[in-house]
């Protein structure tokens, strides 16, 4: 059975969602009968890259918050991260455009190594304040993860996998994702947002019970809506 997830690189929710969805399948009795692809979604598609500025000041300028606002209502958002295991830093964080990160993703699929780049670059966005447009930056990431240099820097250097990060934002719109992460589970049950724990329990089981019929819809839709960044950008 296969789960699709739309997400972003940049979107808080997204990251403590992948953790939500690990968890439910470490527990799943047939989670080796389950793959996971990663879909690009891009939260700021126009959003220039600006490593002086770190996420936290790009926030309060783009809400009209002051700094002392801006802690307080990002403090949730990392009380929650914290409770997946996760460190988030929004004061080291970068603003960055994220089509060079989803374009490695791409590239990181065919080698079967997305969910290992996925990763790398949420912790390296999230945690380590580190630049995710920054070609030199993305090379070392990817190589970190065993992906061929020549390879990477084959992608960087053009625009190879543009179709594809832009044919998956487009589907989106298809299937109707208002906000990310967004969780597809055999193309009939969606997940819309870092949800409580027993809803990727629950929606999981019924995933799995309905995989036999192999009929895929356009039409997902999500009973409700947890946690999660909108298609405007906004995430808090």
């Amino acid at each position: 059975m296969k789960i699709e997830i739309w997400s972003d690189v940049v979107c808080p929710f997204c990251y403590i969602g992948k953790r939500k969805m690990e968890k439910a399948l470490q527990k799943f009795p047939f989670k080796d009968k389950v793959t996971i692809e990663w879909k690009s979604f891009q939260l700021n598609p126009d959003q220039k890259t600006n490593p002086d500025l770190s996420t936290l000041e790009h926030l309060a300028q783009s809400k009209g918050w002051s700094m002392d606002q801006t802690r307080q209502i990002t403090a949730n958002v990392v009380e929650m991260a914290k409770a997946e295991g996760l460190t988030f830093d929004f004061e080291k964080a970068v603003v960055a455009n994220t089509k060079n990160a989803h374009r490695l993703i791409h590239l990181a699929k065919e080698l079967d190594l997305q969910d290992a780049m996925k990763e790398r670059l949420l912790r390296a966005y999230f945690s380590e304040g580190k630049n995710v447009d920054d070609p030199k930056t993305l090379a070392a990431l990817g190589e970190e993860i065993e992906i061929p240099s020549d390879q990477i820097d084959n992608v960087l250097n053009s625009n190879q996998y543009e179709t594809e990060v832009d044919q998956d934002i487009y589907e989106s719109r298809l299937i109707g994702v208002r906000g990310v992460p967004f969780f597809v589970l055999d193309r009939k049950f969606g997940i819309s947002g870092a949800q409580p724990d027993e809803v990727f329990d629950q929606t999981l089981e019924k995933a799995w019970m309905e995989f036999a019929k192999s009929n895929p819809v356009l039409e997902v839709r999500a009973d409700q809506d947890g946690e999660s960044c909108d298609v405007d950008g906004n995430c808090f």
